[in-house]
């Protein structure tokens, strides 16, 4: 936690961080936070699952003020799954602080008058889709004159020739001297240009560029068909033995509770990291984890994001990645400190292509692996147990059936 504090982030609001397992910023909230603490506006660029969602989240948590009941950031997002997903993260942040942080989502598939009901109590943080938000700003149900902080998330779709527009008009609405922040994944020159005409003076920060996958990883996938992945789990769980410890991965929270079940139906000692844990259950988690009371791991990218678990052997994605950063990401949990380490993924013939993917991008390896009779092989196995058998059956008929004729 001494490098967070570093960056100028109080002790209250770190606690937020020690509930999640985080223990050390990521390059892009190293050079982020301390700018946006200042009060520069910033353009960040960041690959996906480098925690950029972090690096502005908790300099805005950090300047909040809950004794003002005063809405005072606005978070934009091109999507209704990203402005679901940054207030998830933004929920999970505020369970284990002391500050009585407020927020809300306003997205356009959402019941507008169910959202204009939450804005009467006047939520600090508003997490929403461009359209949305300007509709209930030009209803005067949003007043941005208290708005310290604007983000553009997913600056490169936010800023191009459909969105600008409504953008402009959000960033227009609030005081001159709000602080605006702009992230994306990447941005070319025309959408640099935008953003500089849009908020002025700004520091442009880049964090570097994390595609080298550590050397000291095996990595493997099994062809697995969707329906038959969590039984597949448990047989792969066996084979890879009692005294490793193993992370597995899904992309939504909602499977965990299935998974958990299943897996300790079949006397698998597993835990959880997700959305809806609160802190203790979290810390709980963590701690079984790593004493090596349970040997499994379910988590989510979201909810895994800056965890630092010493002694993970594996790494298994029952689901696939969305993208090669991601898988990146998840490997880089083990075959730390010179230790070697171990990454499967299981895929259905769908998937397989995002494998295919993952191997270009990143420069790697990912082959085909077979599990057979416990053990895990990197050739296929025949099975010739069936051929015997009728080799003997063959060889007990009468000898007149093979006379040549």
């Amino acid at each position: 936690m001494d490098k967070f504090l570093k960056l100028g982030l109080s002790e209250e609001v770190l606690k937020s961080l020690v509930g999640l397992g985080i223990e050390e910023p990521t390059d892009i909230q190293e050079k982020a936070i301390p700018e946006i603490l200042k009060g520069k506006n910033v353009i960040g660029k960041a690959e996906t699952g480098t925690g950029k969602t972090l690096a502005y989240l908790l300099p805005i948590i950090e300047k909040i003020d809950d004794s003002k009941n005063e809405m005072q950031a606005i978070i934009l997002s091109p999507t209704h799954e990203l402005g679901v997903q940054i207030n998830n993260v933004l929920n999970d942040l505020k369970r284990g602080l002391g500050k009585k942080i407020t927020s809300t989502t306003l997205v356009g598939s959402g019941n507008i008058k169910r959202q204009i009901e939450k804005l009467k109590n006047k939520p600090h943080i508003l997490v929403g889709t461009t359209g949305r938000i300007l509709e209930l700003i030009n209803k005067k149900k949003i007043t941005t004159n208290t708005i310290k902080t604007i983000v553009i998330d997913e600056g490169d779709k936010l800023l191009d020739f459909i969105n600008i527009k409504d953008v402009k008009s959000v960033v227009k609405s609030c005081p001159r001297d709000t602080q605006k922040l702009i992230f994306s994944a990447t941005m070319n020159e025309k959408a640099l240009e935008t953003a500089d005409e849009l908020i002025g003076t700004s520091e442009l920060i880049q964090a570097k560029a994390a595609n080298k996958v550590n050397e000291n990883i095996e990595h493997g996938y099994f062809q697995v068909e969707l329906r038959d992945k969590i039984d597949f789990l448990r047989k792969l769980i066996h084979a890879i033995g009692d005294e490793k410890k193993i992370i597995v991965f899904i992309n939504n929270s909602y499977n965990v509770h299935n998974v958990i079940q299943k897996l300790k139906y079949n006397k698998i000692e597993a835990v959880s990291l997700h959305g809806s844990d609160n802190k203790m259950e979290r810390k709980k988690a963590l701690q079984d984890f790593r004493s090596g009371k349970a040997k499994v791991l379910i988590t989510s990218d979201v909810s895994a994001r800056g965890l630092d678990i010493k002694g993970a052997t594996h790494i298994v994605n029952l689901d696939i990645p969305m993208n090669s950063q991601n898988y990146l990401h998840r490997v880089g949990r083990v075959g730390r400190a010179g230790e070697k380490g171990f990454a499967y993924s299981l895929a259905d013939y769908k998937e397989e292509k995002i494998i295919v993917k993952c191997e270009r991008q990143l420069k790697i390896k990912i082959p085909r692996v077979y599990l057979y009779e416990g053990k895990i092989h990197e050739t296929e196995v025949k099975k010739v147990s069936s051929n015997k058998n009728n080799s003997k059956k063959k060889s007990n008929l009468p000898k007149k059936v093979y006379k040549k004729r």
